[in-house]
């Protein structure tokens, strides 16, 4: 008697292999900057400025002493006095606000600034964020990324709390993925094989920081990704993500939280 299962037979390969949840992220993402591209020119200006996230909004909520501080600010490194000037006015603008849009810590991971920018973040959302939900499931890689688009607003408000530049981009949140990834991808196989050929073995815990530390691939990745952050952040490459450069602070943020976060995210193993 054969004891095999009956295991349902697969007529097709999905061209996307990727978890439904990291679609529908992608398509969200996509979806809300295509809807900007036809928004009147007014509409789209409030919509960044009610939902990007702004340091020297907060800045001056907490201190409205800086004031002054931030308005000069807004005016450094250009030489253009007509860009001055309007850098100045949106920056008094600004420091005119009482609220400080809390909710802006979250809702800027779903602007960007050019459809190179969300071209750039959903492939390495498709990338980083799908063996996270394939290990740990749909809610967990939300709370990761939330967390992570968090903690890059929160790290660019500790960085640069003058700027008035709006901070939009998913690049936060993805760099938690990518932290949290590097925990686990680049680990060997496990030495188990099942005994039977539709069993699955169980997923190995995470590396510990000395083994991640001795895993050449893995040392590899982080020290690719923190060189090129801080390169950008040195030398200020927009990279099609608008007239601002990169907020490295912001990714870097995003990528420690996802990094020492995932371990209490891991299921309790028996």
């Amino acid at each position: 008697m054969d004891a095999s299962p009956d295991l349902p037979r697969q007529n097709r390969v999905p061209v996307f292999n990727m978890p439904g949840v990291v679609t529908a992220s992608i398509a969200v993402l996509v979806g809300i900057h295509a809807i900007r591209q036809v928004l009147p020119d007014l509409w789209d200006i409030q919509a960044l400025i009610d939902l990007a996230f702004i340091p020297a909004r907060w800045t001056v909520a907490l201190d409205p002493a800086k004031a002054q501080a931030i308005v000069q600010a807004a005016g450094e490194g250009l030489s253009d006095p007509s860009m001055v000037a309007a850098r100045q006015d949106f920056a008094r603008a600004l420091v005119s606000e009482s609220s400080a849009m809390p909710w802006t810590f979250a809702s800027y991971g779903l602007l960007h600034g050019s459809w190179m920018h969300v071209i750039f973040n959903v492939v390495w959302l498709a990338a980083f964020g799908s063996p996270v939900v394939r290990r740990y499931g749909a809610w967990r890689y939300g709370v990761l990324a939330l967390v992570g688009v968090v903690a890059g607003a929160a790290f660019h408000l500790f960085i640069d709390p003058l700027s008035a530049m709006p901070l939009v981009g998913a690049s936060a949140g993805i760099s938690a993925l990518m932290a949290a990834a590097a925990r686990f991808v680049f680990r060997p196989p496990p030495a188990y094989r099942p005994a039977m050929a539709w069993q699955v073995a169980a997923q190995p815990p995470l590396e510990t920081i000395p083994e991640l530390l001795r895993n050449r691939n893995a040392v590899l990745f982080l020290g690719i990704w923190l060189g090129t952050n801080l390169l950008f952040g040195l030398i200020s490459l927009p990279l099609g993500a608008g007239d601002g450069p990169i907020a490295w602070d912001a990714h870097l943020g995003g990528f420690l939280a996802g990094f020492f976060l995932l371990p209490l995210l891991e299921p309790r193993r028996s």
